[in-house]
């Protein structure tokens, strides 16, 4: 899904398909994002007791397969958002 907030005109696509390539194998929809700003910035959301190396994984691959430079991986199950929120950057 595509969206363009109205006021900013900022383009957000909500759960992008992201294609998955292995050798001769393709599948359209290997992986999905679930927010993508500007095809710029990769937002992971996540509501679990902690994050863990698979999540950072996650965020890094899709990084790396759209070429963009910076995620965020947002925990929703925290006290405070703020400590719920790492920054993840590819090729810096």
């Amino acid at each position: 899904m595509f969206y363009e907030l109205k006021k900013t005109g900022i383009h957000v696509q909500k759960q992008k398909p992201l294609p998955l390539i292995y050798e001769e194998v393709i599948l359209d929809v290997g992986y999905r994002i679930d927010i993508m700003v500007e095809n710029k910035l990769i937002l992971k959301i996540k509501s679990v007791e902690a994050l863990n190396d698979v999540h950072f994984a996650q965020l890094l691959t899709y990084l790396k397969l759209t070429d963009c430079k910076l995620g965020l991986l947002i925990n929703f199950n925290v006290t405070l958002i703020k400590n719920g929120i790492k920054r993840i950057v590819n090729k810096l």
